[in-house]
């Protein structure tokens, strides 16, 4: 299908088992089919879960509504984060985002591992997925760490001439080391005042050896100049080159420490090649782990919802539609048409004094059938 129709969100909805539920599931997808594919869809089968008495399933739809939305946050930064880490290549972002290896939207329809409808899948959806949020947060930020102190190496590296590192620009020859008398200095001539310093710096201080200056190196604005003279003029020879708009740097020629330098850079990019590739193997499973967990609330919820409002015995039909873009108003239509003889049971049960979860007109669309909306665009690309 043509891509730019399908939806990244799917639509969970479920409705009560006609005579069967197969004839709820045929009269959907004959509805939505008719008047071009208003959707595509798929049964989406959840196992008889254990009922509780009212009271547990309303507690629980509670709990499932924030359950979800934790699970929705931690798939959500997790697939963010693969976004950083790939540094927003989309298409390689897009790939590496699978559950259990399929694409998401094969995903629905795939996963049938379900729990019991008892607190134990609470607890151990939410421990898994509270482990992945905590490992996420350790691992970002060390990785993040590594990414911030090679770029500040990298700055320093490039920016002007007057601040930036100049180990990999200088040599040992361009420099009068071990000298009792002499010193070299480096200085930053701007381009437009380079004549002037020809003419000037053997003659800025006294005992500024002859035709010891060389170009060592250029930027877009500057020269990076040295120069050799005798110990006790500098501080002359510093005043005096601040008039011309000559600038001495603040340089001691150490070989030892420009090295460090260097091997520093090499050690930062090498860990960071290093911990790119298990780092992202790592983001790839759990983002598949968390995305699963995420169905298993989901289902969850569809079950406890379809409970509270169809009544026992349980006899519903959940089923997984994925709007096309064009059509999504004249969908949400045919699925009133539908359903809509479900409004009178639902009348009642607003009517009532207790409060269903679900049924709270303020935080979400109410619909006569059970719906909840999945949105599948994980990533805000900047």
């Amino acid at each position: 299908q043509d891509k730019g129709t399908k939806m990244t969100e799917f639509w969970l909805i479920s409705a009560p088992g006609e005579k069967t539920c197969q004839q709820t599931w045929e009269k959907l997808h004959a509805a939505t089919t008719k008047h071009n594919n208003l959707s595509t869809n798929s049964k989406f089968n959840i196992p008889d879960l254990k009922v509780g008495t009212l009271d547990v399933l309303v507690g629980l739809s509670d709990e499932l509504a924030k359950l979800d939305a934790f699970v929705e946050s931690v798939v959500k930064k997790v697939a963010q984060y693969m976004a950083d880490v790939l540094e927003d290549s989309k298409d390689k972002v897009q790939e590496n985002l699978l559950a259990n290896g399929g694409l998401l939207e094969q995903q629905w329809q795939a996963e049938h591992k379900f729990y019991s409808l008892d607190t134990v899948p609470f607890l151990f959806i939410f421990k898994g997925v509270n482990q992945i949020d905590n490992d996420l947060k350790a691992r970002a930020s060390a990785y993040n760490n590594l990414k911030g102190n090679l770029q500040n190496l990298e700055r320093k590296n490039a920016g002007s001439l007057l601040t930036r590192s100049l180990a990999d620009i200088v040599k040992k020859e361009d420099f009068v080391l071990d000298s009792e008398y002499l010193v070299t200095l480096l200085v930053i001539v701007p381009k437009l005042n380079y004549n002037d310093w020809v003419k000037q710096y053997e003659t800025l201080a006294e005992m500024v050896v002859p035709r010891s200056s060389n170009v060592l190196f250029e930027d877009q604005d500057s020269y990076l100049c040295n120069v050799t003279l005798f110990r006790k003029a500098v501080d002359d020879f510093k005043h005096k080159a601040r008039e011309y708009k000559f600038m001495v740097r603040d340089f001691q020629y150490n070989e030892e420490e420009m090295k460090a330098d260097k091997e520093e850079m090499n050690r930062l990019s090498t860990d960071k090649k290093k911990q790119f590739g298990p780092l992202v193997r790592w983001l790839k499973v759990n983002f598949s782990e968390a995305f699963i967990a995420w169905i298993h609330v989901k289902a969850l919820r569809v079950f406890v919802e379809s409970v509270l409002r169809y009544g026992l015995p349980v006899n519903f039909q959940a089923m997984l539609l994925q709007p096309n873009k064009k059509t999504m108003k004249k969908l949400r239509e045919v699925l009133y048409d539908l359903y809509k003889h479900l409004d009178s049971s639902a009348a009642a049960i607003i009517d009532a004094t207790m409060d269903i979860p679900g049924l709270n007109l303020s935080q979400q669309e109410y619909y006569p059938y059970v719906y909840y909306k999945i949105d599948c665009n994980l990533l805000e690309f900047k």
